[in-house]
């Protein structure tokens, strides 16, 4: 007899990402956002940047750089879990994004729920 999955294992991961998608599009439509690596790098040094989201195959070297800017201006980081092109789409474009920078998060709780 194979083993079987447990039904409710995978659910969790799936409504935890959901839930970020879901926040992350009200950001989309009510908040101040940026899109781009040299873009998240102006608003960090500005000290604008309120939450960055870095998705799953950011290079390393790019997202320890990140991670670096981030770290001087005391901005919090959230890797996504998904690829760029998952963020890209959960962002409500039709083209890949590595690297996301939030200024303000509008109507959305985002900025609470990855910090935590």
């Amino acid at each position: 007899m194979a083993p079987t999955a447990i039904p409710g294992a995978k659910k969790a991961k799936k409504s935890a990402s959901d839930n970020i998608n879901s926040r992350l599009a009200l950001v989309i439509k009510s908040g101040k956002y940026s899109l781009g690596y040299k873009s998240t790098l102006k608003q960090m040094r500005a000290g604008r940047s309120k939450l960055v989201l870095i998705s799953g195959n950011c290079p390393p070297l790019r997202r320890s750089e990140l991670e670096y800017y981030a770290m001087l201006s005391k901005t919090p980081v959230h890797l996504y879990a998904g690829s760029n092109v998952t963020l890209g789409t959960a962002a409500g474009k039709l083209f890949r994004v590595g690297v996301m920078s939030i200024e303000s998060a509008g109507d959305s709780d985002l900025l609470s729920v990855t910090s935590a």
